[in-house]
């Protein structure tokens, strides 16, 4: 398949997508920040993100990478490459973390390990952001299951990179900076496939790869830490969502 160009009405919608992904890990600073009783409600998000997440990362993301390159074993190694980078950075620069409020502050002892965190998470959000210029480089509707995906777990991503900062000593100000960078990055992300469409081949194995690990190794986990059926009940919602926007869609 080959993709140099995209058409500029999908080009505007992604990027206005991406900037409104972008204002929801902010919003979720914001929250934190605010120490609002609605936050408590962003488990829900976590679980919700994490089932529409995963099926969308293995019936949409994955079928499209296979069928950009013309090679299935290196569409594989990339998807592969895609969870071993993030799994990397987070047994380095994100050690120790939780996708939640950070309450254990002694797992953060300096500024340095905080603004680690950050970095770590804005590479997650980075390939947010190339999943959803990728999605609109194939197609309309791929470009909005994957901006569905991806807002589902946005505000909960900020309100972790927020509360991280608080635990690591830092103020409001870095913390609600910490957010926005976040969103900037995810910004970054789409504008990077968008103005080079081509790279669509290898970014959206990448951030498939990327998908997965962000929805099975950190959202389900803390899906798992909530005892009861309630939690489970939410990320199987998620799933059948995306069943139902698929049913909706076209084709």
């Amino acid at each position: 398949m080959n993709i140099t160009t995209m058409p500029a009405t999908r080009f505007w919608l992604a990027l206005a997508l991406g900037l409104f992904a972008g204002l929801a890990d902010y919003l979720g600073g914001f929250l934190l920040v605010l120490r609002s009783p609605s936050a408590r409600a962003l488990r829900y998000f976590v679980a919700l993100g994490a089932g529409f997440m995963l099926s969308a990362a293995l019936l949409e993301m994955l079928p499209e990478a296979f069928k950009l390159n013309a090679s299935a074993s290196w569409t594989a190694a990339l998807i592969l490459a895609g969870y071993c980078v993030v799994h990397l950075l987070e047994h380095t620069l994100v050690p120790h973390f939780h996708f939640g409020e950070e309450t254990h502050a002694h797992e953060f002892l300096s500024a340095r390990s905080s603004y680690s965190v950050a970095l770590g998470l804005a590479t997650h959000t980075f390939f947010d952001g190339v999943a959803i210029g990728s999605g609109f480089v194939v197609s309309a509707w791929l470009g909005w299951v994957l901006f569905i995906a991806i807002f589902l777990h946005k505000i909960p991503e900020g309100f972790t990179v927020a509360s991280v900062m608080l635990a690591g000593g830092q103020g409001r100000r870095a913390a609600l900076n910490s957010a926005l960078f976040l969103g900037a990055t995810t910004v970054l992300g789409v504008l990077a496939i968008n103005l080079q469409p081509g790279w669509v081949k290898a970014g959206l194995p990448l951030s498939a790869g990327v998908t997965i690990y962000v929805a099975a190794t950190d959202l389900v986990p803390e899906v798992n830490r909530e005892p009861g059926m309630r939690m489970a009940l939410v990320f199987f919602a998620g799933v059948a969502l995306f069943f139902l926007l698929r049913l909706l869609g076209p084709g």
